[in-house]
């Protein structure tokens, strides 16, 4: 099968979805019935690119401000896919939102429906986008690849189709993610200023669904001596409306007791997560919450919500929190702190659960919709 994989949003520092079509690029490669074709938006390649840094493109925040941006970009991108469309593609792969037109069976993947639940926390030119190509790209798609149950449920009562339309692909660990000892880590550690199992880490883009704010608010409750030995630290780029953490983070900043590390390198961030406490992770909503997997594979204990799909990934091995109440959060880390048997319990269950887990698992199910989609 030759597949027309849009990979497009490897242009830009890789988040969720990002790192998703990278590992899953990867995986597919040892299916041995699947050949890639990589559209990244003005032409095509058979090699994944170089992960990009914060700063690769000063053209995205000026189009937002252009009218008709978005739909020229579109057009030209259309263009330039078509050109390739006669040379043996027998399916096109839609990793994210808003599939291009391809005349033949479509498979996308559907990470979540954000847009729906927190509209507010989407740029209003990036809604816009969102509601006028999503649900026409689910319709005309053949199957509908989701990253976990619960937003595979969500999408059907959503857009009014069977559950036969839909395909469960549970996203994997890279092996970057995994338990490290203290030497192995110090390095890094020390450039940040703290030392293995001596602080808290989020991670996530500056975002309001990303809920860090309740973070900043349980760790401004624990004891004065606790926030000096404990700081948090938060790694994830810039997000839209940033300045909503301004309050909160000025004066633990001030105190050194939080830090924003911003966007990190892949294996800097990796060793951080080893490192952790616990990883810290209030969102609102997920359709995978691919951090959390990352540290329970790291031997990471976690504290997150039971809201959508992140109970799917951490089942009993989650420390689970309500999300407007910094309380139960501020007591969460100081069980973790505290007591050592149950930190270990934690760290157990979660290295356990994540062998559930893997993108060769994620690339076979991939595989199998592909072949669905084809009518084999």
């Amino acid at each position: 099968m030759r597949i027309a994989l849009n990979a497009r949003i490897l242009q830009a520092p890789r988040t969720g979805i990002g790192h998703y079509v990278a590992e899953l690029v990867s995986a597919l490669a040892h299916e041995p019935d699947v050949e890639l074709a990589l559209f990244h938006g003005w032409g095509w390649s058979s090699v994944l690119p170089e992960a990009a840094m914060p700063g690769y493109s000063r053209l995205t925040p000026l189009l937002r401000q252009i009218p008709g941006a978005y739909q020229a970009r579109r057009w030209l991108e259309q263009r330039r896919f078509d050109q390739n469309q006669t040379q043996g593609i027998d399916l096109y792969h839609e990793p994210s939102l808003w599939p291009l037109a391809f005349n033949g069976p479509t498979v996308i993947t559907l990470h979540d429906l954000t847009h729906l639940h927190y509209p507010d926390t989407q740029p209003p030119a990036r809604l816009r986008e969102i509601e006028r190509r999503l649900t026409d790209g689910v319709q005309r798609a053949r199957l509908i690849l989701t990253d976990s149950q619960y937003v595979a449920d969500e999408a059907q009562a959503c857009f009014g189709l069977p559950a036969e339309r839909f395909v469960v692909a549970p996203l994997g660990v890279a092996a970057r993610f995994r338990p490290r000892a203290p030497e192995a880590i110090n390095q890094v550690l020390k450039a940040h200023g703290v030392e293995a199992r001596e602080y808290f880490l989020c991670v996530g883009t500056l975002e309001p669904r990303k809920n860090l704010t309740l973070a900043l608010r349980a760790h401004a409750r624990l004891p004065e001596t606790v926030r000096q030995r404990f700081p948090l630290l938060i790694a994830g780029m810039a997000g839209w409306q940033r300045d909503q953490f301004n309050d909160e983070l000025r004066a633990s900043l001030a105190a050194g007791q939080v830090c924003l590390l911003g966007y990190l390198p892949d294996e800097d961030l990796a060793q951080l997560l080893a490192g952790a406490r616990a990883l810290v992770f209030p969102s609102l909503y997920e359709g995978f919450g691919l951090p959390v997997l990352e540290a329970m594979a790291s031997g990471t204990p976690v504290i997150l919500t039971r809201h959508s799909a992140m109970p799917e990934v951490a089942a009993d091995a989650g420390n689970y929190i309500e999300p407007d109440d910094p309380d139960t959060l501020r007591d969460a880390m100081t069980l973790l702190i505290d007591d050592p048997a149950h930190w270990q319990a934690c760290r157990e269950a979660g290295l356990q659960r994540a062998k559930l887990f893997s993108w060769e698992r994620c690339a076979k199910v991939t595989a199998r919709a592909y072949r669905q989609a084809m009518g084999d």
